[in-house]
């Protein structure tokens, strides 16, 4: 399984970005996905997720209401919306694919995740 985040870029605070997690070798019907970010000095932090249904989503306080996961089943892709940004969410940002059955448990936990991307810079400049 692998998986290619892309989309990342210098935006100016308030601005938008779309992130794109490309997936092969798997579809994202039967995995949990997940976004996550990892900035400079900080430990790895959980974004965002969305379960096997496509439906059932999960954000962290930070980003809700501003970022959407969503899924592209005929691609095979999941995105990231990340709207009104600030310049605390710069970070590498990382797509992950969970396919255990207790993946969707805790799915803001990186342990809940067998697969990860390569990330994509995003810099949100104040």
């Amino acid at each position: 399984v692998q998986l290619q985040a892309s989309g990342g870029g210098l935006v100016q605070a308030g601005e938008s970005l779309t992130l794109s997690c490309d997936v092969s070798g798997r579809t994202v019907s039967r995995l949990v996905m997940g976004w996550f970010r990892l900035a400079p000095g900080q430990e790895r932090q959980f974004v965002a997720s969305i379960k096997w249904n496509g439906r059932t989503t999960f954000y962290s306080e930070s980003v809700k209401g501003r970022f959407t996961i969503s899924r592209d089943s005929a691609k095979n892709a999941v995105y990231l919306q990340m709207n009104w940004l600030k310049p605390e969410d710069t970070a590498v940002y990382y797509c992950a694919g969970g396919a255990r059955s207790d993946s969707g448990a805790y799915p803001s936990s990186d342990r809940s995740y067998d697969y990860w991307g390569q990330g994509t810079q995003v810099t949100v400049s104040s």
